[in-house]
């Protein structure tokens, strides 16, 4: 437990260096501000959407080459499963010939043998990692500011500009919603609704892809996906279903987080982005989202049961063959009073989401509780929270950038092609950003600000990167997926749910 306390806080410290370190190093007064204020162009009269952008282009060529980097980062995030292939296919490689080097070396030429580990191979994992992408073209990025702008630009706009509070929340809150006393409440939780289904293997599916995402709505997307993730990996995924329904459940998954956190006007980034500036409540939210995503997520998953019942009810044969082979072990019993305390600990963190010296600082104390009740916790694994951490950091610079060309874009759609535009964006964008951008466009009807808001929600769920918690997800599950989660079945996957939560959105 002491080192994964050490670990954390040798994270936190990474972590506060990069929100808040390098903000006391970058007050250069001359430093170029990043990004160029949408109301600073002087976009032409009357033009076209190609013709501001050129215009655009033109003033601040910066702007090309800043957009330019953002998608040679989002085309490498659709070849991560074929650089893992080839980090395969060169360890391989270099196990065979590590193999036989040392059958023709004698213990003489000890000192000569070759490295056990293939550095090649290494690095093409590092390039197979999805979470690392857009980390790595942060430093195109900023050899990209650096040239056109300067050292003291780049520092400014990466120290300053960007808000990291996000993903220092995503950390947190994930970290705290993957340890053994709230995943435990949240089984028993989805187990008495499973067992209205008498806990078949199709009733905890139903019960996960159903509750999870509502709970979004409460406790945030991120910890829902989190939960869902995990209970998804011990009650479904173990199970190994086919290739096809493993992408359709997580393309499921995603979409109906997505949605999931409509309910109220705290809990969806997206959301959370327009509820201050155009005063929506969570009456507001739920009267004119909320019912409707919780309509849709009901029957896209009623309609995914439906398409592979059969393959669920086989599933549950070869459950119900293993389990006669093998002796149920219980768990030790979390006691009440302590997953009540973590519980309280997650509220917190949600009530203090923007403010990160509060919730690092309730982060610290968590673990110190969680270290005095280490008899009832589980090994606290922050790897994949600091690797998603990592993910929305490099996003949210490259995103704060790409204002330029996705206002313009979104200023001149209609509604129906607004909700079209925003869900299509946020496939190559957070879906957040989506909506920032939107509150910066000046004339947006009450029909125009509902349609950009309900096209970033439906479109969450066809890439990783179109919603923060799904990086989340992505981290949980890819271990199931034998090349790791590929964006073509992803978005596959995520097809039917995506429409039919448009169809609620614009239909109803």
């Amino acid at each position: 437990m002491m080192s994964t306390l050490k670990k954390l806080m040798l994270g936190l410290v990474v972590t506060g260096w990069l929100a808040c370190g390098l903000q006391a190093a970058a007050a250069a007064p001359g430093a170029a501000a990043l990004p160029v204020p949408l109301d600073a162009y002087a976009d032409p009269a009357g033009g076209g959407v190609v013709e501001v952008l050129l215009a655009r282009a033109k003033a601040e060529p910066f702007n090309l080459a800043a957009s330019v980097i953002f998608l040679l980062a989002v085309i490498h995030t659709f070849l991560t499963a074929k650089f893992r292939h080839w980090a395969h296919e060169v360890e391989l490689a270099h196990h065979e010939k590590l193999k036989l080097r040392r059958e023709h070396m004698t213990d003489s030429d000890e000192d000569g043998w070759p490295d056990e580990v293939s550095f090649k191979g290494q690095i093409l994992h590092f390039l197979g990692e999805v979470e690392a992408v857009f980390g790595l073209w942060v430093v195109a990025l900023a050899g990209a500011i650096t040239w056109f702008k300067g050292w003291d630009a780049m520092i400014h706009y990466i120290g300053t500009r960007v808000n990291f509070t996000e993903p220092m929340f995503v950390v947190i809150i994930m970290a705290m919603a993957s340890t053994r006393p709230v995943l435990s409440f949240a089984e028993r939780c989805m187990r008495a609704v499973a067992g209205l289904g008498k806990g078949s293997v199709g009733a905890w599916w139903l019960a996960i892809l159903i509750l999870a995402p509502i709970l979004g709505s409460f406790i945030t997307e991120p910890a829902a996906m989190t939960i869902g993730a995990l209970l998804l990996a011990r009650q479904f995924y173990e199970l190994r279903p086919s290739p096809k329904f493993a992408y359709a459940t997580l393309g499921l998954l995603f979409v109906s987080i997505s949605v999931g956190g409509t309910l109220t006007h705290f809990a969806a980034p997206p959301v959370l982005m327009v509820a201050a500036p155009w005063g929506w409540n969570m009456p507001y939210m739920f009267l004119h989202f909320g019912w409707k995503a919780v309509l849709g997520i009901v029957v896209s998953t009623l309609l995914v049961f439906a398409c592979f019942r059969h393959e669920l009810a086989e599933m549950e044969r070869v459950r119900a063959a293993a389990a006669q082979d093998k002796v149920a072990k219980a768990d030790r019993p979390v006691p009440l009073w302590i997953t009540v305390v973590q519980l309280l600990f997650m509220a917190a963190t949600v009530y203090f989401a923007h403010y990160p010296a509060l919730f690092i600082g309730g982060f610290l104390f968590f673990l110190a509780f969680a270290q005095a009740t280490a008899h009832h916790q589980s090994k606290l694994d922050l790897k994949p929270a600091m690797l998603v951490g990592f993910f929305l950091a490099g996003l949210v610079i490259h995103g704060g950038l790409q204002g330029w060309w996705i206002a313009p874009v979104l200023k001149s759609l209609g509604e129906v092609e607004l909700f079209l535009g925003a869900t299509v964006l946020t496939a190559f964008n957070d879906n957040a950003a989506i909506t920032y951008l939107a509150t910066l466009v000046p004339g947006f009807t009450e029909e125009l600000k509902y349609a950009v808001v309900a096209g970033a929600v439906t479109g969450g769920g066809l890439t990783v990167i179109a919603n923060a918690p799904n990086p989340a997800g992505q981290s949980i599950l890819n271990r199931f997926f034998p090349e790791g989660i590929a964006p073509g079945g992803l978005f596959l996957g995520a097809l039917l749910p995506t429409v039919i939560m448009g169809l609620c959105f614009m239909l109803l």
